[in-house]
C-alpha cells in the first residue's frame, strides 16, 4: 500500500544533484528516490531549483530570494550559509505551510529533513505523523523521530533527559547508492581525508600519523588548511588539499586511497565519509566514540582507534585488510536498496496508529529482518 508523503527540502540550497558536497541535500534526494521505488505518493516542497523524484515539485522560495539572504559565494570553498530564523527560511516555512494545506489530508505524512529549522511548519499543519527522517543534528522536536545510529539516539536522549525509549523511534542508516561508489584498488600510495576543515573533525591527527609515516596526506573538503579561527595552521610539504569534491572525485580519491582518516572529536551522529570509503573497498581509521563502534568492524574493514599508537599500527597494518569484504559489508548494510526496505517498515508501523496502532497485527508477515546487519 502506497502512503503519501509531505517532504521538506532546504531554504538554503536548491535540493539537486549539484549539491552533493551537502549531506541533506544528499539525503534527501536519495529518500524521495526510494519512496517513490515503492510506489508512494510524494509532494516536495523546496527552492526553486530543486530536482527530485516525486509526485509533484511545489517551489516554495524563489532563486532571486534565497541568493538575496545569503548572497553569492563559493560553495566549494566557503561552509553552507543558513539560519532557520533568516529571511529565507523564514519565506521557506510560510509558503510550504499554505501548500501543504492545500494538499493534505488527516493520514498524510510529513518528514522533516532540517530538525528545528522546519518546527514553524510542522506547528502550524499539525499532521499527526509528522517524523524527522534522518536525524544527525541536535534540534530535535517530533514526536517520531529516525536517527541515523543508535550512538546518536542515546545521546539525544541523554541530552534530553528522555530516561525512558519511545517505541516509534528508530534507527536507519544513512543510504547510499553503490554504484557512486565502485571497488577501487588503493593503489594509490596516499592516505585520505574527507570533510570540512574544522578542527573537531581531527584533521591534525590525520597530518601527525602521516608525517610520522613519511605518506602522503590527500584532503578534501570545504575550507582552508590555514584557519586560525578553527585553530588550522597546517603547511607541511606532504599534505595536499584538493579543495571540495563531489562523488565522483571522492570516490576516485577514496578507491586509490590506502586509506580514509575520519578521526572526529565530537561524537559523531554518522560519519558518512567512512561508509563512503569502506563502499569503495577502502579501509578506514577513526576514532572510538559515536557511530564508529557501529559502522567500523574493528581489525575487519578499519581500525578504531584512541591513542598514537593506534593510528601508528592501524595504518601500518590496513593494506592486508580484505578489500573486497570491506566493500560487501557497507553494501548490505548501508545501500539504499537495503535502507528503504527499513524505512517501509517504519512507515508501516506509524500506518498502523491510524487503526489500532501499536496493537495491529499482520499475519501475513513473513519476515521481521529490518534491523539485521551483515
Amino acid at each position: 500500500m502506497g502512503y503519501r508523503f509531505h517532504l521538506l527540502g532546504l531554504a538554503h540550497l536548491p535540493t539537486n544533484k549539484n549539491h552533493r558536497s551537502c549531506a541533506f541535500t544528499m539525503k534527501i534526494v536519495k529518500l524521495a528516490t526510494m519512496l517513490k521505488q515503492h510506489g508512494h505518493t510524494v509532494f516536495f516542497y523546496g527552492c526553486e531549483g530543486s530536482e527530485v523524484e516525486c509526485d509533484e515539485f511545489i517551489p516554495v522560495l524563489s532563486e532571486a530570494h534565497r541568493v538575496a539572504c545569503y548572497g553569492e559565494y563559493d560553495m566549494n570553498k566557503e561552509f553552507f550559509k543558513h539560519d532557520g530564523k533568516d529571511a529565507a527560511y523564514t519565506e521557506f516555512n510560510a509558503n510550504a505551510t499554505v501548500e501543504i494545506r492545500k494538499r493534505m489530508t488527516p493520514t498524510d505524512f510529513l518528514l522533516i529533513t532540517m530538525g528545528n529549522y522546519q518546527k514553524p511548519i510542522a506547528d502550524a499543519v499539525k499532521l499527526h505523523k509528522t517524523v524527522e527522517s534522518g536525524i544527525g543534528y541536535s534540534g530535535i522536536f517530533a514526536k517520531f523521530r529516525v536517527f541515523e545510529s543508535y550512538s546518536w539516539m542515546h545521546f539525544m536522549y541523554g541530552q534530553t533527559n528522555q530516561q525512558n525509549g519511545s517505541w516509534y523511534d528508530a534507527v536507519i542508516p544513512n543510504y547510499y547508492d553503490p554504484k557512486d561508489f565502485p571497488q577501487g584498488n588503493q593503489d594509490g600510495g596516499y592516505f585520505l581525508f574527507v570533510g570540512r576543515l574544522v578542527f573537531r573533525k581531527g584533521l591534525d591527527v590525520a597530518v601527525q600519523v602521516t608525517k610520522r609515516l613519511g605518506k602522503k596526506l590527500i584532503v578534501a573538503g570545504q575550507g582552508s588548511l590555514v584557519n586560525p579561527q578553527e585553530r588550522l595552521n597546517i603547511t607541511d610539504p606532504h599534505v595536499e588539499h584538493v579543495g571540495c569534491v563531489g562523488p565522483e572525485s571522492r570516490a576516485v580519491l577514496m578507491g586509490g586511497a590506502i586509506a580514509t582518516f575520519v578521526p572526529t572529536y565530537y561524537i559523531e551522529p554518522f560519519g558518512g565519509v567512512a561508509v563512503e570509503s569502506q563502499l569503495c573497498g577502502t579501509p578506514v581509521l577513526t576514532t572510538d566514540w559515536g557511530v564508529f563502534g557501529e559502522t567500523v568492524d574493528h581489525g575487519v574493514t578499519g581500525y578504531r582507534c584512541r591513542t598514537m599508537d593506534d593510528f601508528l599500527f592501524g595504518a601500518n597494518n590496513v593494506e592486508s585488510l580484505d578489500h573486497g569484504y570491506i566493500r560487501q559489508r557497507a553494501i548490505v548494510d548501508y545501500s539504499m536498496d537495503r535502507v528503504r526496505r527499513m524505512y517501509d517498515e517504519y512507515w508501516l508501523k506509524l500506518a498502523d496508529l491510524d487503526k489500532k496502532g501499536w496493537y495491529e497485527e499482520h499475519p501475513e508477515r513473513t519476515q521481521l529482518d529490518w534491523l539485521e546487519k551483515f
